[in-house]
C-alpha cells in the first residue's frame, strides 16, 4: 500500500515539475505578451496544482493529517490563475499591445470593426 502512494506522490510531483519546465520554456520562447500569459496561466496552473496535490496526498498517507489549507490553495490557484491571465491579456489588448503578426490572427478586430460600422450606419437613419 505504501508502494502504490509513493508512486502517486512521485508521479504528481514529477507532473508538476515538468509543467513548471514547460511554463518556463514557453515565457522565455513564445513571441508574444498574448501567448506568454496563455502559457503562465495554463500550465503553471497545472504544475502547481500537480505540487500541492502531490503534497496533500503525502502529509494524507504519510503522515495521516489532512491538510486543509493545501486544499485552500489548489482551489484558490485553480480560480485566480485562469482569470489573473485573461485579464492580463484582456488589459494588454484594450492598451494597443500589439500581437505577433506570424502566429496570431486578430478575430477581436474584425468584430469591433463590424460593430462600429453597424453603429455608425444605425446612427444615419
Amino acid at each position: 500500500m505504501i508502494d502504490i502512494s509513493e508512486f502517486f506522490i512521485a508521479a504528481f510531483i514529477l507532473i508538476g515539475a515538468f509543467f513548471g519546465v514547460v511554463t518556463a520554456i514557453g515565457l522565455i520562447r513564445l513571441p508574444d505578451l498574448y501567448t506568454r500569459t496563455h502559457a503562465a496561466s495554463k500550465s503553471a496552473t497545472l504544475g502547481v496544482m500537480s505540487v500541492l496535490i502531490g503534497a496533500l496526498l503525502f502529509f494524507l498517507t504519510e503522515e495521516g493529517l489532512f491538510n486543509s489549507r493545501i486544499v485552500l490553495g489548489i482551489f484558490f490557484v485553480l480560480i485566480t490563475a485562469p482569470v489573473g491571465g485573461h485579464l492580463i491579456a484582456r488589459a494588454a489588448y484594450n492598451t494597443g499591445v500589439k500581437l505577433a503578426p506570424e502566429t496570431v490572427h486578430d478575430d477581436l478586430a474584425k468584430k469591433e470593426q463590424y460593430e462600429s460600422k453597424k453603429k455608425k450606419n444605425s446612427s444615419r437613419d
